[in-house]
């Protein structure tokens, strides 16, 4: 699922925020930790310069990539943040 983020977000896809809600909504009842979500990115990131370097392309198109990142983890940190307001609520 985040590399299908990963894929589709500078190519305008109409759900490309949608599907970002959708990996957070996950990684959130999973309670991945984003240190995991970092390692993903990485690993993608990782297989796309060697993907790069085979066509002879230059790599530094992936430092574009760390927006998608930063994206994904401020969405994650809503979530967090969102829960916390839920749960400060129900505490008499």
């Amino acid at each position: 699922m985040y590399y299908q983020i990963i894929l589709l977000y500078f190519r305008d896809a109409p759900d490309v925020h949608e599907r970002i809600a959708q990996f957070t909504y996950i990684a959130y009842m999973l309670n991945l930790p984003i240190s995991e979500v970092l390692g993903m990115h990485m690993h993608f990131m990782d297989e796309i310069i060697k993907q790069l370097k085979l066509e002879g392309r230059s790599e530094e198109v992936v430092l574009d990539y760390r927006l998608t990142l930063i994206d994904v983890i401020a969405h994650l940190c809503e979530r967090y943040r969102r829960a916390m307001v839920e749960v400060t609520r129900e505490t008499p």
